[in-house]
């Protein structure tokens, strides 16, 4: 019973030159291996490049302005000094909450359709095509659907105006991301749900949604980090305002349209404020995306 393993290995040994798997540095593989991974590192760092200077560039052009005067002071007017995006930034946090309240759970319960309920009916090829045109949508066009369809409606911009246009470029993400999140779910997980004698919606929100979870609020943070910096639909839909929002059926100031405007006037104060709104708008996201992270982590390790 000994002696099978030693000739096996013994065979083995003798079919294959072992001097032909050393690593040589001057084999031209190892060269080409060695070239092609500096390459790789070289074109990552230059990659990196761009992104670095656009962060270090906000930084320090709009840190300076950076306050309580900035958050708490309405904008300037033209040749003013001082002033900061306090409108802006209140109408931002309402137009993409609202954004977020109509897209979310419609986004999901569109994803748990499609992945589900019906992945192989004519309804979700349809839905899946519609959804994959609206990813590549211009932004322009939903606000020019939202100015005809609720403007128009209401005889005046509006905040409501903003959130819906911002909605109409969430969902198609949220769908999609909710549809791939909700597939990547063991299928396992659902015999196992259903057999202790769940049914399919149970199994569903028992089971399957807080396993994909993780999935579907990566698609939602995506979705709001676009809403939050789109311009074109607000520019038909809410304009701008120089004041305080007080109903959601005014116009309101937005961070998106405050960096467009100012930035190119030609005064150096609205400029600064310009960059400063664009830092702003970067720690929103960027904080949103931790927030996220940190709580999908912390839900976790319960």
């Amino acid at each position: 019973m000994s002696v099978l393993p030693i000739r096996r290995q013994t065979m083995v040994e003798g079919d294959i030159d072992l001097s032909k798997l050393e690593r040589r540095l001057r084999e031209p593989r190892t060269l080409i291996n060695a070239a092609l991974n500096w390459l790789v590192a070289g074109l990552t760092v230059l990659a990196m490049v761009p992104l670095f200077s656009v962060i270090f560039m906000l930084l320090w052009r709009g840190g300076q302005r950076l306050g309580i005067a900035l958050f708490t002071e309405l904008p300037p007017g033209a040749g003013m000094v001082g002033g900061g995006i306090g409108n802006a930034l209140l109408g931002t946090v309402i137009m993409v909450g609202i954004a977020t309240l109509l897209s979310v759970p419609v986004g999901i319960l569109g994803g748990i359709y499609l992945a589900e309920f019906g992945p192989n009916t004519k309804t979700a090829s349809v839905v899946r095509f519609a959804a994959k045109v609206l990813t590549g949508l211009p932004s322009v066009i939903a606000g020019v659907f939202v100015y005809a369809l609720v403007v128009t409606t209401m005889g005046t911009f509006s905040a409501l105006a903003g959130g819906v246009a911002l909605s109409i470029l969430m969902l198609p993400t949220i769908i999609l991301t909710a549809e791939d999140a909700i597939r990547m779910v063991p299928h396992r997980m659902r015999e196992a749900a259903i057999g202790m004698g769940c049914t399919q919606t149970q199994a569903i929100l028992k089971v399957i949604l807080p396993t994909a979870r993780p999935g579907i609020l990566t698609g939602v943070m995506l979705a709001v980090a676009r809403a939050a910096g789109e311009t074109a639909p607000l520019l038909f839909t809410a304009l701008f305002s120089d004041y305080w929002i007080r109903r959601l059926h005014e116009p309101s100031a937005s961070l998106a349209v405050i960096i467009y405007d100012f930035s190119g006037q030609p005064y150096p104060n609205l400029i600064e404020i310009a960059w400063a709104a664009s830092l702003v708008l970067v720690l929103i996201v960027l904080g949103l995306n931790i927030a996220a992270q940190f709580y999908l982590r912390k839900s976790f390790t319960k």
